[in-house]
């Protein structure tokens, strides 16, 4: 699976998957020194149940093989006191209850399951695009 996330004042995203239905967080840490297992927590400075973390993305779901996804009024920015420069962006195999799954997890992680791939978001050439992930 690959990703890419271009921002400016939303998220915008684009990828060639297999899957039909996945999820992707923002975690605090841009750490990949275990593959994804590294990463932390997800991204969350103000300490709100899921699925109000800054970070958190929503569902993806594919089409031909292809997903596209545009969020706006992000509480996560490039830059400023809550940046998530050097922080890290986790796909996960399963789809996001949304904290509606009456469980700790849900309220955590929206019971997303396991970790498939992940990446860091830095700056590139192009001053706009975030990160590829594989």
């Amino acid at each position: 699976t690959i990703f890419k996330y271009d921002a400016i004042d939303h998220i915008s995203a684009t990828g060639a998957t297999k899957s039909e239905g996945l999820h992707s967080f923002l975690y605090s840490f841009g750490d990949l020194s275990d593959s994804c297992n590294s990463t932390g927590g997800h991204y969350n400075p103000f300490s709100v149940n899921h699925p109000h973390h800054p970070g958190d993305f929503g569902n993806f779901y594919s089409k031909d093989g292809k997903i596209r996804k545009y969020k706006s009024n992000l509480s996560a920015t490039l830059f400023g006191p809550y940046t998530i420069m050097g922080r890290s962006v986790v796909i996960h195999e399963q789809e996001d209850d949304m904290g509606k799954g009456n469980n700790k997890a849900s309220l955590e992680n929206g019971n997303a399951g396991r970790r498939l791939a992940c990446c860091v978001i830095g700056i590139s050439q192009n001053r706009f695009s975030l990160c590829s992930c594989c």
